[in-house]
């Protein structure tokens, strides 16, 4: 190649550096969950096991005690749903399971939200609360109980109180996890009209 050719079509490397970040769009799909979404979900809620307190498990859930709780979830009717991307990944996972298992709590349930690691900070997890509340409602449920740890859980006490949420209760050091003890908050939302 000639210098005038090299020239010609080179950027000198200061130009480079000023360049836009690329923006890839954050595209998904809220749907149903299914069965063979079952080791992605177990991947995505065993990170949270294992690096943070937004769970107070401890040990890493099995694929079977997944399949256990999917089952019950489909088996009473209530929405079990994921966030997917165009590629087929699972980016996030939101439930809901029965608060108690005494006949008379039959239409109040407990809410989960777990998102991917890559998948934070973008506003999935708002439209999956969203999807939630509207397929809980669509089920039946009358009332969503919040049990959201009191240490670095305030991304979600704030989402749930923009969702209409009210703190009911706040249970002290009920937990021990990573050499610490932490508390809940409870929160509450009535769906009925």
């Amino acid at each position: 190649m000639l210098e005038e050719e090299y020239l010609a079509t080179h950027r000198p490397r200061d130009a480079q550096r000023n360049l836009p970040p690329l923006e890839v769009p954050f595209v998904y799909e809220i749907r149903d969950a299914k069965p063979e979404d079952l080791p992605d979900i177990r991947e995505i809620y065993n990170h949270y096991v294992a690096n943070s307190t937004v769970t107070f498990d401890e040990v890493p859930m099995t694929l079977r005690a997944w399949k256990s709780k999917f089952a019950h979830v489909v088996k009473v009717g209530m929405p079990f749903l994921v966030a997917e991307s165009p590629s087929g990944a699972i980016l996030g996972f939101a439930y809901v399971y029965p608060w108690k298992e005494k006949a008379a709590y039959r239409f109040t349930v407990e809410d989960s939200i777990y998102l991917g690691a890559a998948s934070t900070g973008k506003g999935l997890g708002k439209v999956l609360m969203a999807e939630l509340i509207e397929a809980s409602r669509a089920a039946g449920i009358k009332e969503i109980i919040a049990v959201i740890a009191d240490r670095g859980a305030d991304a979600s006490i704030q989402m749930h109180k923009n969702f209409g949420f009210k703190e009911i209760g706040h249970m002290g050091k009920v937990g021990y996890k990573f050499e610490r003890w932490l508390g809940t908050v409870l929160m509450q939302k009535s769906l009925k009209k």
